[in-house]
C-alpha cells in the first residue's frame, strides 16, 4: 500500500513544467501555542480555524498529517505514534512512522508533500523545501518520504531564501514584515503551534494574491474553518501541481471579508457542541421521560395516554428546536430551557390543534422540512446544531453526520405512516407503498447528496427503510424485492448526481475515486473497525446492552406490541420501516452503537405513542 502511493505523486508532480516553481515562493510559520485569530488577521492575513486532527491527537501527529495531507483516526493504526525527534536533517524514529502508516487502512504517506515537491523541482538546483534550525515542527512538514530534510541557513528569512517553501517558528510579532516581503504569487501560511486547548481550534492565516476574507475549504464547506490536511494541498496548488490521490485535503481559500470577531465566536460555539450534548439532550430527554412516568403512576392510564404522545411528539420536535438555539447560540442554561420547555410546548400545541396520527405526522413533517431547508440553503445551523456533525471529533463540517442520520431516517417513515393514517386511512396499498418510497428517496436526496446533506449513510438507510416499510404495506413479494434493491439504486442515482452537480461527498472521494478493488476494501475496513470501535467504549456498551435487553422484550412480546397498530396497516408498516433504518444503520455506519441508540429511542416513543392510540388503550383509560 505505501509504496505504491509513493511512486505516485512523483509521477503526477514531474508532469507540471519546472519552471513555474521558480516564481511563488510559500513561507509556513508555526507561530507560539495559544496565538489567536485576532493577531493572526492583525498582522494582514486572512484569519481562519484550523482542525488539528481527527479527535485529540499529539503535535507530531499535526505536523505529520499536514506533510501528508492526509489522516484517520488513531484507533484504525496498529499503535500508537512512536516517539520522533530532529536529528541533523533527519527525523529519528522514520522507519517506526512509516510502518505505522502501512498498517492503516487508507493511503498514509508521510512525507508525501516533500516528496511532491521534490520530484517537481528535479534538475532545478537545490531543495524544494527548507526547515530552519529548531523545533521539530518545522522538520516534520519539510520531511520527505525518507524522513530526510534539508536545512535553511541560520537567519534565512523568506526574501533571502528563495527555495520553493520554507518552514519556521517564530512569534505573531513577525508576521508583518513576512507580509510586507510577498511578490506576485508568494504566499504566506501561518498557524498556532499544536495542541488546540481542549474543544478548540487552532487559529491559521494566509495572506498572498487571492487571499482577502475570512478561510474556508472544500473540506469543511463552513466560512471560517480548515483542517490541516489542506495545507499540503494548498501549497501545491499555488505551484500548479495536481494533487497526489493519497491527499485528502483540499487547497484552501478565501471568502467574505475578515472578521476574526466572528472566527472567535465560531470557536466557542464549536466547543460548546461536545460537553452540552449529554446535558442538553440526553438530560433533557430523561426528564421528561420521568415526568411521563410520575404522571402515569399517579394518574394511571388515562395520564398515560395523554403524557405519552406529550413525549413523544417532544422527542420528534427537538432537532428542530436544537436547529433554533443553533441560531440563537445561548448559554447553556438558556439552551437547555428553549429545548427543554419550548419542545414540549410545541408538542402540546400541535396536539392540541390536531388528533392522534395527524399531530405525529406534522411534528415529523417540521423537523424534517426544518432539516432539509437548512442543508439546501447550505445554512451552518445543522452544522453548530447540537445534534450536528461533531466539530470536536473532526471528520464532518457540513451536512447531517451520523446523529441525525440515525433521527431523521425513522422519522421520514414515522411521518409518512402516521400521515397515511390521519389522512388518507383507505389509501391502497400500491399507492400506499409508492408514498412510502417516494418519500424515502426524497429525503435521501436531500440528506445524502454532496451539495446538500452529504451523509453517504443517508443513501442507504433511508430507501432500506422506506423499501421495507413499502413491502409491508402492500404485502407483495414483489415489492419486498424492491427492498433488497431501492439502496442500491438510491446509491447509484446519488453517485450520478454528486459527479454530475460536483458535489463531491465523501461518497465520491472516498469511494467513487478509490483507486480499485483494494482501496475499495480499506474503506470497508475503516468502517467496520470504527464501527466496532464505537461499541467498545463503556457509555455505549452500556446503553447498547439496554437496547439488547429491549429488543428480547419486544420480541417475546412482539404480538401485543403489533396489536397496538390493529387497524392501522400504515403505522405498522412504518414501525417495521424505523426498525430496518435503525438495523440498516447500525450495520453501515462507522458509528454504529450511535445509530442503534439513538434509532432504539425513536422506536420506543413511537410504540409509546402507538399504545396511547391504540383502541384497547383508549377503552381502559376512559
Amino acid at each position: 500500500m505505501f509504496a505504491g502511493a509513493a511512486l505516485a505523486p512523483a509521477a503526477l508532480a514531474l508532469a507540471a513544467p519546472a519552471p513555474a516553481l521558480a516564481r511563488p515562493q510559500v513561507t509556513v510559520v508555526i507561530l507560539p501555542a495559544g496565538t489567536g485569530p485576532g493577531a493572526i488577521e492583525s498582522a494582514g492575513l486572512s484569519p481562519g480555524l484550523l482542525s488539528a486532527g481527527i479527535g485529540s491527537v499529539p503535535a507530531a501527529q499535526t505536523y505529520l498529517d499536514a506533510g501528508q495531507g492526509n489522516r484517520i483516526f488513531d484507533s484504525l493504526y496498529d499503535g500508537g505514534l512512536p516517539r520522533v525527534a530532529r536529528r541533523g536533517g533527519r527525523i529519528e524514529g522514520w522507519p517506526a512512522v512509516l510502518a505505522r502508516a502501512d498498517s492503516a487502512p487508507a493511503d498514509i504517506v508521510p512525507g508525501l508533500l516533500a516528496s511532491t515537491l521534490a520530484a517537481a523541482v528535479r534538475g532545478t538546483g537545490g531543495a524544494a523545501i527548507e526547515a530552519a534550525p529548531g523545533g521539530l515542527g518545522p522538520a516534520l512538514l519539510a520531511a520527505g518520504q525518507s524522513g530526510r530534510f534539508s536545512l535553511a541557513p541560520p537567519g534565512c528569512a523568506a526574501r533571502s531564501c528563495r527555495r520553493p517553501v520554507l518552514v519556521l517558528a517564530a512569534g505573531a510579532g513577525a508576521l508583518p514584515g513576512l507580509v510586507r516581503r510577498l511578490r506576485g504569487r508568494d504566499l504566506l501560511i501561518a498557524f498556532a503551534r499544536p495542541p488546540p486547548a481542549e474543544e478548540h481550534q487552532l487559529a491559521v492565516g494566509i495572506a498572498g494574491s487571492g487571499f482577502d476574507g475570512n478561510l474556508t475549504s472544500d473540506s469543511t464547506r463552513t466560512g471560517g474553518y480548515v483542517l490541516v490536511t489542506d495545507l499540503a494541498p494548498t501549497i501545491l496548488a499555488r505551484f500548479g501541481l495536481s494533487l497526489p490521490g493519497a491527499m485528502s485535503g483540499e487547497p484552501i481559500r478565501s471568502e467574505g471579508s475578515r472578521d476574526g470577531a466572528a472566527l472567535l465566536s465560531l470557536d466557542d460555539r464549536m466547543a460548546e457542541i461536545q460537553p452540552r450534548r449529554a446535558r442538553v439532550i440526553g438530560g433533557t430527554i430523561l426528564i421528561w421521560a420521568a415526568l411521563a412516568g410520575l404522571a402515569a403512576a399517579l394518574g394511571g392510564r388515562r395520564a398515560a395516554r395523554r403524557a405519552l404522545p406529550l413525549l413523544a411528539l417532544s422527542v420528534v420536535l427537538l432537532p428542530a428546536l436544537l436547529l433554533l438555539t443553533s441560531a440563537l447560540r445561548p448559554g447553556a442554561g438558556a439552551e437547555w430551557l428553549i429545548v427543554g420547555l419550548g419542545a414540549p410546548a410545541l408538542a402540546a400545541l400541535i396536539l392540541r390543534l390536531l388528533p392522534g396520527y395527524a399531530a405525529l405526522a406534522v411534528a415529523c413533517g417540521v423537523t424534517l422540512l426544518a432539516e432539509a431547508l437548512d442543508v439546501i440553503l447550505g445554512s451552518p445551523l445543522t452544522s453548530l446544531s447540537l445534534i450536528g456533525p461533531n466539530p470536536g471529533l473532526g471528520v464532518r463540517f457540513y451536512g447531517i453526520g451520523n446523529e441525525l442520520e440515525a433521527v431523521l431516517a425513522p422519522l421520514t417513515i414515522i411521518g409518512t405512516g402516521a400521515a397515511i393514517t390521519a389522512f388518507a386511512p383507505r389509501l391502497g396499498r400500491r399507492v400506499g407503498a409508492i408514498a412510502f418510497l417516494a418519500s424515502g428517496l426524497l429525503f435521501a436526496l436531500v440528506f445524502a447528496a454532496g451539495r446538500f446533506g452529504a451523509d453517504v449513510g443517508a443513501a442507504i438507510v433511508f430507501p432500506a427503510g422506506a423499501a421495507v416499510a413499502a413491502a409491508v404495506f402492500a404485502g407483495s413479494r414483489r415489492t419486498a424485492l424492491l427492498a433488497l434493491a431501492a439502496p442500491l439504486l438510491a446509491l447509484a442515482a446519488l453517485a450520478l448526481i454528486d459527479l454530475l452537480s460536483g458535489g463531491n461527498a465523501h461518497l465520491t472521494r472516498s469511494v467513487l475515486d478509490a483507486g480499485g478493488l483494494h482501496d475499495l476494501a480499506d474503506v470497508a475496513e475503516r468502517r467496520l473497525r470504527l464501527s466496532a470501535h464505537s461499541f467498545a467504549r463503556r457509555g455505549n456498551l452500556f446503553f447498547a446492552a439496554v437496547v439488547l435487553v429491549l429488543a428480547v422484550l419486544g420480541w417475546r412480546d412482539r404480538e401485543r406490541l403489533l396489536a397496538w397498530f390493529d387497524g392501522r396497516p400504515a403505522a405498522r408498516a412504518a414501525f417495521a420501516g424505523a426498525l430496518a433504518a435503525t438495523v440498516v444503520g447500525t450495520l453501515a455506519n462507522d458509528s454504529g452503537a450511535l445509530l442503534l441508540e439513538v434509532g432504539a429511542a425513536y422506536l420506543v416513543a413511537f410504540l409509546a405513542f402507538a399504545w396511547a392510540q391504540a383502541p384497547q388503550a383508549r377503552r381502559e383509560g376512559a
